[in-house]
């Protein structure tokens, strides 16, 4: 299957100043296979090493001089390595920790090499290191689930897919079009984007098969709490990923995860499986402006899922539960639309761009109201409010643009692409449509962008 991903690494790859890379992302989202296609792709000989099956390894970096360790790797492995004509790959490099110190070596004394590294628990090692980071010496590339436009792709519906990604507003969308995307797009909210799932689907159109792929995917995540630093029993860790699909859509109280646990357990349980990347935080902001974190109450947040077709799976829900796109309204409170649009909007900045959530919330008695997500776009604020159904008011998101006095908002439903201009402009996307967010944006920035007049 095709990832975006590859361009990134083409750039990357032929960046005169490049750096190592690092490449940061949940456990069986495909960081492994991408390196190694790429590596294909480009014709270049693959030297990968596992850290974790051959933790030994680490032993042939002990010098600070890439040429050297280069010629360790060559006795160990048994191969000739052209720098100019290889990949090196450092899998699994949680493991062994200390290497990340050496990656500077190799940006300095040996450029010609390209050099990345992966690992699924990288941010606890990042988070809470010992050693000396290479600062400014290696770059992040950020991997998620398959997206929407890359399960199209996978589907075989490569043609679709263009047609997404060139779609413009000024252009009618085709109702025949817009039923089979939501068709599709119906398959990926019970499938989801993990490629084992994806792969299982594409290959074998088995509904029972896709569901053992999601329940070994999160036997796998039950299996790495052990490595979870060790700080905190397993069963909590466990309490906090069964209560996310729970609590989807909604502020999510520690309290409803075991009422007789102490809270500060639930909320070092919470940050555990945010930094693993098997769950994301949703913050508040006040979204007064930009950057929206300057903003953010951390008392306030939501949590989604890593991965749509996972949750589905934890809550046991299936492709049939399912029928109409319109069913989203009804599965878990409309909450499963919620997820499925905050995991694409993961995926819709930069590579080189770590992910964030947030949402805007007014807990007043008079006035409670919250818009699902506000994203940056450039300089401005854009909320998102997302509508299981085609139908449905939109009071807070009307509250919100009065009190900001924003010029941009978003609804995201199952309905034909639009635009409605009243105090402000709002977008009307279909949820196959949110992978276009920006692109889509600019459109209307520029539509809405005053028209010199012309001289007579």
């Amino acid at each position: 299957m095709n990832r975006r991903a590859d361009e990134f690494l083409k750039n990357w790859l032929h960046d005169a100043r490049r750096k190592p890379l690092v490449i940061r992302g949940a456990r069986q989202v495909g960081k492994t296979w991408l390196v190694r296609d790429f590596a294909a792709s480009q014709k270049r000989q693959l030297v990968e090493l596992n850290f974790e099956k051959n933790p030994q390894m680490a032993t042939l970096f002990s010098s600070n001089e890439p040429k050297k360790t280069l010629a360790r790797l060559e006795a160990a492995l048994d191969l000739s390595i052209d720098p100019g004509q290889s990949l090196l790959f450092l899998d699994e490099i949680q493991a062994v920790p200390d290497l990340f110190a050496k990656l500077r070596w190799f940006a300095e004394d040996l450029p010609e090499l390209p050099v990345i590294a992966a690992g699924s628990l990288l941010e606890f090692v990042l988070s809470d290191h010992t050693f000396s980071m290479p600062v400014g010496r290696i770059g992040y590339m950020h991997l998620e689930p398959l997206s929407f436009e890359e399960f199209l792709d996978a589907r075989g519906r490569q043609r679709l897919c263009r047609y997404l990604e060139e779609y413009s507003l000024n252009q009618e969308m085709p109702v025949e079009i817009h039923r089979q995307l939501l068709s599709l797009f119906r398959e990926y909210v019970a499938i989801g984007g993990m490629p084992a799932a994806v792969s299982t689907w594409v290959t074998q159109q088995s509904l029972p098969q896709v569901a053992a792929s999601h329940h070994d995917l999160l036997a796998t995540y039950r299996a790495d709490f052990s490595k979870y630093r060790g700080r905190l029993p397993s069963e909590r860790i466990e309490e906090v990923m069964l209560a996310t699909p729970r609590q989807l859509g909604q502020k999510f109280v520690i309290a409803h995860v075991n009422p007789e646990v102490h809270s500060k357990s639930i909320k070092q349980a919470i940050s555990l499986l945010n930094e693993a990347r098997v769950c994301h935080s949703v913050v508040s902001t006040a979204a007064n402006g930009v950057p929206l974190a300057a903003e953010t109450n951390e008392k306030f947040f939501k949590e989604i899922f890593l991965d749509v077709g996972l949750c589905c799976a934890a809550l046991g829900l299936s492709y049939h539960h399912i029928t109409d796109i319109d069913d989203l309204v009804m599965v878990n409170r409309g909450a499963i639309a919620e997820q499925v649009v905050g995991q694409l909007l993961r995926t819709i900045d930069p590579f080189y761009v770590e992910p964030e959530l947030y949402y805007w919330h007014r807990a007043e008695r008079t006035s409670q109201a919250e818009v699902d997500y506000v994203i940056q776009h450039g300089h401005q604020v854009i909320p998102i409010e997302v509508k299981s159904g085609a139908t449905g008011t939109l009071k807070s998101l009307q509250l919100f643009m009065n009190l900001r006095k924003l010029p941009h908002a978003i609804k995201v439903s199952s309905s034909l692409p639009s635009l409605a201009v009243t105090q402000f402009t709002l977008l009307s996307v279909p949820f196959y449509l949110c992978g276009q967010l920006h692109r889509l944006v600019d459109e209307v920035i520029e539509l809405d962008r005053p028209r010199t007049p012309r001289s007579s």
